[in-house]
């Protein structure tokens, strides 16, 4: 059977940069050989695509653009369905795929931008569309349309760059600490700072500033974070649901890629019921924000069991030991087999 030609997007131009190539690599080493010829282009920091033609292990300590690399793209004109390659006299060569797996973490490849790219050239693509990786990328938006539906979401105030200081302050002057200071369109934490007195909110900001132009202030939610995998189209797989066990103030970038303080546990030590109703929780956040594909849905649990709406991730991490595998496992589904049903629900959205 002749195999399936898959793209794998990693890289990217995003503080996230880094956190793709670990992804991307942890993809390509569990994609089935015999099934996938896996095609890698690297996006580095400065936007620049590339075909990449070396070995899996040089990505993860980012040494992939020092070996053998050409300029490639996905090509828009949809009667190509596939990508362009450059060859060292400048000739344009095509190649047809079937389907491209992002791999990209935060702006310009979560946050719809890549989605936009295949919808437009008519390629199958792994995980949400356009307008549901956009709007879960935005904390603010996702919360007003959760928010709609009925669900509870942290209350919470919205900053925006064009706002003069004075408006800032009049939108800053009511909240009750703690709160927490995150970029609207950020992932990994970056940026995220617990703030307990009035008195540092100001560079909280300031620090929030620096990886959006628009910045949500929430409440401390009491309790702990959960998180719930969903994977499929139509019908839907969800895994077992997780626990962050926090000894820090913030499960931060540090955190969560060493947990040298912090504890993840899978499943969560939660009683059947609650669970069930995390579960639940899950799938319908994924139906309301239109997701498709997969994604990591985020709630906060209080001691009063309520069940809070947090954030999804539409490109979660993908090293065989990060949580949207574990939950995944936890549910008797092996991470090869997750990477088959993700490409075969791309390939059934996109037919």
């Amino acid at each position: 059977m002749e195999r399936m030609k898959i793209v794998v997007l990693f890289g990217g131009c995003s503080s996230e940069y880094s956190v793709s190539l670990q992804s991307a690599t942890g993809v390509m080493e569990a994609l089935d050989p015999e099934k996938y010829e896996v095609i890698p282009i690297g996006i580095t920091e400065k936007g620049v695509w590339l075909r990449y033609y070396g070995t899996i292990s040089e990505i993860p300590e980012d040494h992939w653009q020092k070996t053998d690399c050409t300029p490639a793209f996905i090509i828009p004109s949809r009667d190509v369905h596939g990508i362009g390659m450059l060859t060292k006299d400048g000739t344009l060569q095509t190649e047809r795929i079937d389907v491209v797996f992002p791999v990209l973490h935060g702006k310009n490849g979560e946050d719809g931008t890549v989605q936009g790219l295949c919808d437009l050239a008519g390629i199958p693509y792994v995980g949400c569309g356009t307008l549901s990786s956009a709007l879960c990328m935005d904390k603010d938006l996702a919360h007003v349309v959760a928010r709609a539906a009925g669900i509870r979401v942290p209350d919470f105030v919205v900053l925006q760059s064009y706002m003069k200081k004075e408006e800032q302050e009049n939108l800053c002057s009511d909240l009750t600490y703690p709160v927490f200071v995150k970029p609207s369109r950020a992932g990994s934490s970056y940026g995220i700072t617990k703030v307990d007195r009035k008195e540092d909110l100001a560079a909280a900001i300031e620090d929030a500033w620096n990886y959006d132009t628009k910045v949500v202030i929430e409440e401390a939610i009491q309790g702990f974070e959960v998180g719930c995998a969903v994977l499929g189209n139509k019908e839907l797989t969800i895994g077992a649901v997780d626990e962050i066990e926090l000894h820090s103030a913030v499960f931060d970038f540090h955190e969560k890629y060493t947990l040298e303080t912090s504890r993840i546990h899978v499943p969560a030590r939660i009683d059947e019921k609650t669970t069930e109703r995390i579960r639940q929780m899950a799938g319908r956040l994924y139906r309301i924000l239109e997701c498709r594909g997969m994604a990591r849905v985020d709630m906060f649990l209080t001691p009063q069991g309520e069940i809070i709406f947090n954030e999804i991730n539409t490109i979660p991490g993908f090293t065989s030991h990060s949580r949207y595998p574990s939950m995944m496992k936890a549910n008797g589904i092996p991470f090869r087999k997750v990477l088959d049903l993700l490409v075969q629900a791309a390939v059934e959205e996109g037919s």
